[in-house]
């Protein structure tokens, strides 16, 4: 190897090295700082070596009757089943009504079709502020304010075109000769829908449905203004550590960390769909 391509690969390995570093190291300060007491997380300079504690995450779930947690705890757990309601069933919604369109965008033809993909996908670019506003007035005329169902049609202005345009793309890639084979067996659009199609797009639908709740999670902006302290998702419920008398940094690191593993756990458990629904249709 020539010095030449040493420096190269020295230069590649460091540049890597740093990104890794940029990228993992706020994960790693915030798991740091829910380990710490309150102490710890105001010292001046900041602590790395220090006696672990879990009282945070315990104050999470069975709170703390002492000092300065007594009386701003939020309910967290219930802001994560929250979360899971209204994820789950936003997903669900847009499936139910994603499916269908998007295998008619892929399959047939009509009059204005490609204005209609285009319709649907330019939701995805409209400030959420043009569209929060008019649900939020009509939200508290027909009393969907703070409520579940409220909340998972709103999240369809996130996951329903996302999960037409993704579902097109996986549809169009199946052969047509397999649907026409099966239409001469006798199958309806349905049937071929749901006895052709659908089986071979399982990794573009595993891939549609875990971005589709990652995306619903994390979502803020929607139940900020749409949701009230009963139907808090936990991105909006982690704000609540932060009072008018203080900010408890510990208990708001440990919901961070806690609100993750769903995600993580779901995107380790299909991580060979995700590979090739992401990969799908790469190579003819």
């Amino acid at each position: 190897m020539t010095p030449r391509r040493s420096l190269v690969h020295i230069g590649t390995a460091l540049a890597a090295a740093a990104l890794l570093f940029w990228t993992v190291f706020p994960f790693l300060w915030i798991l740091l700082t829910s380990l710490k007491s309150p102490g710890d997380i105001i010292s001046v300079p900041p602590t790395f070596i220090f006696t672990p504690t879990l009282d945070n995450y315990a104050a999470l779930v069975i709170g703390e009757q002492r000092g300065q947690y007594s009386s701003t705890r939020p309910d967290f757990p219930n802001y994560f089943l929250n979360s899971i309601i209204i994820s789950g069933g936003a997903v669900l919604l847009s499936l139910a009504a994603g499916i269908p369109s998007a295998y008619a965008l892929a399959r047939f033809d009509f009059p204005l079709k490609g204005a209609l993909a285009f319709t649907f996908m330019s939701f995805r670019f409209v400030p959420f502020i043009a569209f929060v506003i008019p649900l939020y007035l009509v939200y508290q005329q027909l009393g969907l304010y703070n409520t579940y169902s409220g909340l998972i049609l709103a999240y369809q202005l996130i996951t329903l075109p996302f999960t037409i345009w993704m579902l097109r793309s996986f549809f169009q890639e199946i052969p047509l000769e397999i649907q026409e084979a099966a239409k001469i067996d006798g199958c309806t659009w349905f049937g071929v829908l749901t006895r052709v199609i659908l089986p071979l797009s399982m990794p573009g639908l595993a891939v549609t449905i875990i971005l589709g709740f990652i995306f619903c999670w994390n979502a803020f902006n929607y139940p900020l203004m749409l949701a009230g302290r009963q139907t808090f998702p936990v991105t909006v419920g982690a704000i609540q550590f932060i009072s008018y008398e203080q900010v408890l940094w510990g208990q708001m690191a440990a919901a961070t960390l806690v609100s993750a593993l769903p995600q993580l756990i779901l995107s380790l458990m299909v991580q060979k769909y995700i590979v090739r629904g992401l990969t799908m249709g790469a190579v003819k």
